[in-house]
């Protein structure tokens, strides 16, 4: 049987507890949004003895935390160049070099809390889907290397794929080895055990309706009565809706889309992704992958489109593009697809601010298993002016475009349109004659 819009995360993890049914009607800090940003800052907050009330219109955890790739490493996600271009050269040296600090945050959280969430350091390998790309890649992992002196990825020949990966679709890769993989639902339940042990008021269900500022006083109306909080954090990212309108006009949800496949013969892993790595894709579909913690299915994500699909859909395509890699996988059967909502920034880069006396960590834009954590807790520390909430990723800014008019980002049909129509279709073309 298949789990459709079932995460197979979702099949582990630990029975979280009966939380309060009715919030505090006073706090020093309202978290809204109960994802890994939102814990992470609500557990700083908390070790500075502040009384945290963190709220979350639906399930807790239940947006993207608990259903992205569990694929935790925190390299820039855009080139240096598009990155100097977007914030110039100084902000983009101190991006890539604060970038690895977010990793040995996370794995230093890790230890101090121990944490078990089935974390591995796999490494990751970044392919190139076309030989004009892999040209692109290794120019840019050049620029990288020379600009910074923390980032030294491998360059990987086509020929040295193999190590890693055994399939002909890709044409060269980078090989970053302070990179791992977890399971995401297991590491947000214990984010949700060391907030419960340090006193958070966590309270599922509580959907904000509006909020004011009173004389230097927020006063938030929910479905579940008035909070009053002398400060907020806005940690909904990929879901962020009214009343913060603003936000939602500069973070827009992009819908990413998972299948597990059926429990496999080990040997067949073992001979089809012999490094069990962490795995991405240069191309326009942005394919991602893994093997699952116990080793016997693999966990397969990517852009099977740009706006939400129903997870038939979803699987069919998905399935599609996993057997272009491996076509041995033909007659492996699917037993869960699901999708999640990444929150994206137009710069495609992290932002920490504050807008209105709201302070908020948002634009993750599909690397947020590693950088959620490490900036709630920034966002965390600046609310209270602490030293150590600096971050480069408050220099990032967040603007938007004049195309994304309405609340929700109608303009992402026209993207799919032309992704799936115009470059998907003449990447396919270029790959198919690359391997000629």
């Amino acid at each position: 049987m298949v789990e459709f819009g079932t995460p197979y995360w979702w099949e582990t993890g630990s029975d979280l507890p009966n939380f309060k049914e009715i919030p505090s009607e006073e706090c020093e800090l309202l978290v809204i949004g109960g994802g890994m940003t939102g814990l992470s800052a609500s557990i700083t907050a908390a070790r500075l003895n502040r009384k945290v009330v963190c709220v979350d219109a639906g399930r807790i955890g239940q947006g993207a935390s608990t259903r992205n790739g569990g694929m935790c490493g925190a390299h820039a996600r855009v080139s240096f160049n598009a990155l100097q271009n977007s914030f110039g050269e100084k902000v983009a040296r101190e991006i890539i070099d604060e970038s690895p600090k977010a990793f040995d945050y996370f794995k230093t959280l890790l230890i101090d809390e121990q944490i078990d969430c089935d974390f591995q350091q796999t490494g990751r390998v970044q392919l190139a889907n076309t030989k004009k790309q892999a040209e692109k890649q290794k120019k840019g992992a050049e620029i990288l290397i020379n600009k910074s002196s923390v980032y030294n990825p491998e360059i990987l020949e086509a020929n040295e794929i193999k190590e890693h990966i055994v399939t002909n679709q890709y044409f060269g890769g980078l090989f970053y080895k302070d990179h791992g993989a977890l399971n995401p639902r297991k590491f947000h339940d214990e984010l949700v055990r060391v907030s419960l042990k340090l006193g958070v008021e966590i309270i599922e269900g509580c959907n904000v309706k509006s909020y004011k500022n009173i004389e230097g006083k927020f006063v938030v109306k929910t479905n579940k009565g008035i909070i009053k909080s002398d400060k907020i954090i806005l940690a909904t990212n990929g879901y962020t809706k009214k009343p913060f309108s603003w936000l939602s006009k500069r973070v827009f949800p992009i819908p990413s889309f998972m299948i597990a496949t059926e429990v496999l013969d080990k040997s067949l892993i073992k001979r089809i992704a012999p490094g069990r790595r962490m795995m991405v894709e240069t191309g326009s579909k942005h394919c991602y992958y893994r093997i699952s913690p116990d080793g016997s299915r693999i966990l397969f994500g990517g852009r099977a489109g740009m706006i939400p699909l129903g997870p038939k859909l979803a699987a069919k395509r998905l399935k599609k593009f996993m057997v272009t890699i491996w076509p041995e996988l033909h007659n492996v059967s699917i037993t869960h697809s699901w999708q999640g909502n990444t929150g994206f920034s137009f710069e495609q880069i992290p932002h920490v601010g504050k807008h209105k006396g709201l302070h908020f960590a948002v634009g993750y834009s599909g690397s947020g298993v590693v950088m959620a954590p490490y900036l709630g807790m920034k966002c965390a520390y600046q609310v209270y002016d602490d030293p150590r909430g600096e971050t480069v990723f408050s220099s990032t800014g967040l603007t938007t475009r004049k195309y994304h008019i309405f609340q929700k980002p109608y303009f992402l049909l026209f993207a799919e349109i032309w992704y799936r129509q115009i470059v998907d279709r003449w990447q396919a073309r270029q790959t198919k004659k690359d391997l000629k």
